[in-house]
């Protein structure tokens, strides 16, 4: 995953993704460099529009979230039942 980042910030500054450049920034980072993973995000990556892949990434929003679940009475009924049992051994 650091190498995609590394090849992020390339991008970002304007810089040419190349095994070294990313290497350098890695080290730099103070991360490990797979030289085989460097090849192959380079190889990968050549002639592809940076730009439109970064666009292609689904980004979440509050639409993706799962709706929260409403309570159903019954539920609501075993909670206040467990609660009114909670009290009643303090009664005892």
């Amino acid at each position: 995953m650091e190498e995609i980042y590394a090849c992020l910030l390339l991008h970002e500054l304007k810089q040419p993704i190349t095994v070294e450049n990313l290497a350098k920034v890695l080290q730099s980072a103070g991360g490990s460099v797979d030289e085989g993973k460097l090849k192959a995000l380079v190889a990968s990556l050549e002639g592809q529009d940076i730009d439109q892949l970064i666009k292609q990434v689904p980004t979440p929003t509050a639409t993706t979230e799962a709706p929260k679940k409403e309570e159903t009475r019954e539920e609501k009924e075993k909670k206040e039942e467990a609660a009114i049992a909670g009290l009643s051994a303090l009664f005892g």
